[in-house]
């Protein structure tokens, strides 16, 4: 058996949480549900602005291995931090929840990194992000060891907006393949597959064996206007992919098999990390053995919670919910 069922790797991030009106993004010239690269001037600014916020440790593919280790299972991650005050905070919080997490802090250069998350009124999340050390991960922080002995290495498609960050990951694909273990990749946003669409479309055929998307991303992978012309531009190449639909639910493909799971009821209150929590639902269910359909049931139970809430990161056991709700 492997020591962990799942080892994340992304940007380490501290988010930053709060509600706004419509018109702060509009002053701000931010655009309303995408993720924006900003520097550490544009992002005090907007942290001067904004209202009463609340600090979150984050960044997508730590989520998805918070959410993992609230499922009962074992999630190893890597991303980096500086070493200060916030690094210390993000270091303290994965690790308090049972991730395995020993990525050497930076002593030198940018600051941990920063998300502000702005939530409208319609629970739509526009987020400013400020990559500061996460942007600095490179080869050296790919332990070889950890990657070997985890069932599914785990990727968030942001990773491809530094090349030294880039060049990290593709090296995790690779000794991940080496030992006979799953690579997956999620596409993080429409706006980073407008940039990295070609390199996306060569990992998605080529490279991966879990692809999680949701709608809009899927469609901008192939650039089509519908979800159906994009299903099938994408069902000969993937050996497997679930893509999130918001309200209708989720869609699990493989070369021979179509499942649609509903979505678990909930009310929306901030859509923050629901992608991540889906992810984390669904690996934890497949590294378990779980159906297709189980696992896109676990994906949407994990999703539901993070979405009823401020932030990103589970506030409920969801190994106790999943039981309790599902019967898995």
């Amino acid at each position: 058996m492997s020591d962990f069922q799942v080892l994340c790797i992304g940007n380490a991030i501290v988010d930053i949480v709060a509600r706004v009106e419509e018109e702060f993004l509009t002053d701000h010239e931010r655009v309303k549900g995408s993720m924006m690269l900003v520097d550490a001037e544009t992002s005090a600014r907007i942290y001067d602005a904004m209202p009463p916020a609340v600090e979150r440790s984050g960044g997508s593919a730590g989520n998805t291995a918070a959410g993992i280790a609230s499922l009962g299972g074992k999630a190893a991650y890597m991303g980096k931090v500086h070493n200060d005050q916030l690094g210390a905070v993000f270091s303290h919080d994965i690790r308090a929840i049972g991730v395995h997490y020993q990525t050497p802090r930076a002593s030198e250069g940018a600051p941990t990194a920063t998300s502000m998350i702005l939530v409208t009124p319609d629970a739509q999340r526009t987020m400013s992000t400020y990559l500061g050390a996460c942007g600095e991960l490179a080869l050296a922080d790919i332990d070889e060891d950890i990657v070997a002995c985890a069932d599914v290495t785990y990727i968030e498609g942001y990773m491809w907006d530094r090349d030294n960050q880039k060049e990290a990951v593709l090296k995790a694909m690779d000794v991940a393949h080496k030992h006979g273990k799953l690579v997956s990749l999620t596409l993080s946003d429409s706006f980073c597959v407008d940039r990295f669409r070609s390199e996306f479309v060569d990992l998605v055929e080529g490279r991966v064996d879990i692809l999680f998307a949701n709608e809009a991303e899927i469609k901008s992978l192939y650039e089509v206007d519908t979800f159906e012309e994009a299903v099938a531009r994408l069902r000969p190449h993937v050996k497997l992919a679930a893509i999130t639909r918001s309200e209708k639910g989720s869609v699990v493909l493989s070369r021979d098999e179509m499942v649609a799971v509903p979505a678990h009821p909930t009310a929306l209150i901030d859509t923050t990390g629901a992608g991540d929590l889906y992810a984390a639902g669904f690996l934890h269910g497949y590294t378990s053995g779980k159906s297709l359909e189980d696992c896109a049931r676990l994906g949407g139970l994990a999703a539901s919670e993070v979405i009823s809430h401020l932030g990103a990161r589970p506030e409920v056991n969801l190994k106790k919910m999943a039981a309790e709700e599902l019967g898995l």
